[in-house]
């Protein structure tokens, strides 16, 4: 099932690439300059070309013929082309026929063939050719009906027959009439086939935007037909075709020089219409995305396909492409002009490849130099390939500036190469901090400005690249051409590669900065605090020797918590936020002044006193309602009523302190109700 699947799939690409080719050829075809040579010829007192309307209306019907034949479904567009291969298949036999009839009447022999062996050979050969034909016609049209595609065999019938010569020519137009007509009444009985799938097709049409709208459709046909690969075979083809033709009418083989010459003007000839630019992006896509995946394989082997980025799927140099394409009108120049401008185009593809590898290098570099990977062959692969990363940008700036005069587009060119070198540079340097602090078997105490100083430095030279370009491009504006498209880029330049690097960068800064006042005025522990401590940092689990204390009373190491300050101003462990203190940064809390939580935990230790008292509380006044129960029972029984109480139990005091403490902040110092009182 899988091969059928997979036979399935190329056939629905393979049988579609001709409605492309057939699309590309009415493009480029100039129906005007075909009449002008037209009249010029003696053809011009036909009346058929004297009409040019004609020729209009068959390259509409071209245009029409190819767009059904890219969107049929793979099983008609199966069909139709076996119908053709059927009418290909005819059309031989009809020529295999013609050429016997003719050799006979060349040789003149009208005796017996097993006297004659030349005849006898010319025999042979056309029938066996004549039998191959309707076998496989037959096998084609799916029918055991034969005797349909064997018209061809009556002139051979008619020779074994010992028919005259000039008979046998009259029985090869009778034949070729017979397979005419068979081939008309096939499609005079399918001419309503084309008017049914159309009917067919805007019905489902209909009915999909119905439920589902434009975009739904959009994709399913996307997915169906299969465009990108479809235009990316259809290229290649082109491509191979053009270099084919290129090498067939040269005897001689080219130079190295002749042969770049040649691979760009190859490429030139194959995007001038908007076709073959479609072909030429999606191959390109294609391109950076097999790149892409093998500097993914080669870091990383199979499991670098587990989780995969659909950003460095070769979308983007395919856009790049496309866009810039179109803004220089790349179609409508001539050959030499657009082969000049395409390999200024194909450099800056090939930056934005390189940049989306250092962008799968750079953190599976630098995780492999902070673990503990001692594996040789994984540091070799992410080494060899960053050298790779930092050398070849600046060869290729290199190659740009002694082949080209140097433009504002030459010299994005080469600021992004630069910044690809920079970038690779930089991630090597703290790649080689990391293993060296590897091999101290100690962590390095200032490791972390180490890096900030090393990062900060190469997005300092970042920046002034990204300055100078913009300054060539506002000079190149003001003193020399200007344009919308080049005015467009410096302002896109100037905002995202300057100006927000500018930005980015001076709050990284104050945020560093911030931090470092935040620990300087924090106070340092005292061995006796680390010790009577005893704990490990909360943020790195290692043990302590010299820790600060925060306003909460937390212990961490200097060093960690400046890096947590970096990302949030509160307590890895409270979250209480850290404020800047006003003592000096060496000196201890002093040992009278409770933590900045103490009153928080009196208030605690305050309000389970007074759930303690209100519960005393609680069961004083049911021992004395049942106390009072015990009164009431026996006085019933003796007959006697109980002394009232004095006035003063009735005072609100007296009151408040035998029904339990009021929940105010002091009640914990009322004592509970005593149930010997009179009160009670």
């Amino acid at each position: 099932m899988a091969v059928k699947a997979r036979m399935e799939a190329v056939l629905n690409v393979g049988l579609r690439v001709p409605s492309i080719m057939l699309l590309e050829v009415l493009y480029r075809w100039d129906v005007s300059s075909f009449f002008q040579k037209i009249q010029r010829s003696s053809l011009n007192n036909n009346p058929l070309f004297q009409y040019k309307y004609l020729a209009l209306y068959l390259h509409y019907v071209g245009y029409i013929l190819s767009l059904v034949l890219l969107t049929l479904p793979r099983q008609h567009l199966v069909r139709l082309y076996l119908y053709v291969l059927t009418a290909l298949l005819l059309f031989a036999g009809h020529q295999l026929s013609r050429d016997y009839v003719r050799s006979e009447l060349d040789s003149g022999y009208e005796g017996p063939l097993y006297l004659e062996p030349l005849s006898m050979n010319r025999f042979t050969t056309a029938l066996l050719g004549q039998l191959v034909v309707c076998t496989l016609c037959s096998c084609v049209m799916q029918t055991k009906q034969i005797w349909l595609f064997s018209a061809h065999l009556l002139p051979l019938v008619a020779r074994l027959c010992l028919v005259p010569l000039e008979t046998i020519v009259f029985i090869n137009r009778f034949a070729m009439i017979f397979t005419g007509l068979e081939v008309l009444y096939f499609l005079a009985s399918n001419l309503l086939v084309p008017y049914n799938l159309a009917k067919t097709a805007y019905r489902e049409l209909a009915q999909v935007v119905e439920v589902y709208g434009l975009l739904a459709l959009a994709m399913s046909l996307w997915n169906q037909l299969v465009l990108p690969v479809l235009f990316m075979c259809f290229w290649l083809v082109l491509f191979a075709l053009q270099i084919y033709t290129y090498f067939s009418t040269r005897d001689q083989p080219p130079s190295r020089e002749r042969l770049l010459f040649l691979f760009l003007t190859s490429i030139a000839e194959c995007c001038c219409t908007p076709y073959s630019l479609l072909g030429l992006v999606f191959t390109v896509s294609f391109v950076a995305l097999g790149v892409l995946t093998l500097c993914k394989f080669y870091l990383q082997g199979y499991r670098a396909f587990m989780n995969d980025n659909t950003m460095h799927r070769g979308m983007t140099e395919g856009i790049t492409l496309l866009i810039l394409s179109v803004q220089t009108g790349l179609i409508e120049l001539q050959v030499i002009h657009r082969a000049f401008l395409l390999s200024i185009i194909l450099f800056i593809v090939v930056a934005s490849i390189l940049q989306s590898m250092l962008e799968i290098a750079d953190p599976i570099v630098l995780a492999l130099g902070a673990s503990r990977d001692k594996s040789l062959w994984k540091h070799f692969r992410a080494v060899s390939l960053c050298l790779f990363l930092l050398v070849f940008p600046a060869y290729m700036a290199y190659m740009i500036c002694q082949f080209f005069h140097m433009d504002f587009w030459l010299l994005i060119i080469i600021s992004s190469s630069i910044l690809t070198s920079l970038q690779v540079l930089g991630t090597l340097l703290i790649y080689v901090l990391f293993m060296v602090e590897e091999l101290r078997k100690a962590p390095v105490e200032n490791m972390d400005e180490v890096i900030y100083c090393v990062n900060g430095t190469y997005r300092l030279l970042e920046f002034l690249v990204a300055l100078c370009v913009v300054a060539y491009g506002v000079s190149e504006t003001l003193f020399g051409e200007w344009t919308v498209m080049g005015s467009t880029i410096i302002l896109a330049h100037a905002y995202y590669n300057v100006w927000l690097r500018a930005q980015l960068g001076w709050q990284s800064f104050l945020l560093r900065r911030d931090a470092v006042h935040k620990i300087q005025s924090l106070p340092m522990a005292s061995a006796l605090q680390l010790q009577q401590h005893n704990d490990i940092c909360a943020i790195c689990y290692q043990d302590m020797k010299s820790a600060v204390i925060t306003p909460c009373g937390h212990f961490f190491h200097a060093a960690c918590l400046k890096k947590w300050l970096y990302v949030q101003e509160t307590c890895p462990l409270c979250h209480g936020q850290l404020k800047s203190q006003s003592q000096p940064a060496n000196a201890a809390p002093a040992p009278d002044n409770p933590p900045a939580n103490q009153n928080a935990l009196e208030a605690e230790r305050g309000e389970a006193q007074r759930e303690f008292a209100m519960e005393e509380a609680t069961q004083a006044e049911h021992a004395s309602d049942v106390e009072s129960s015990a009164e009431a029972e026996l006085e019933g029984q003796l007959g006697e009523k109980a002394p009232e109480a004095p006035d003063e139990c009735n005072s609100p005091l007296v009151k408040e302190s035998s029904e339990g403490p009021v929940g105010g902040p002091d009640s914990r110092d009322v004592p509970p109700a005593d149930s010997s009182s009179p009160c009670s």
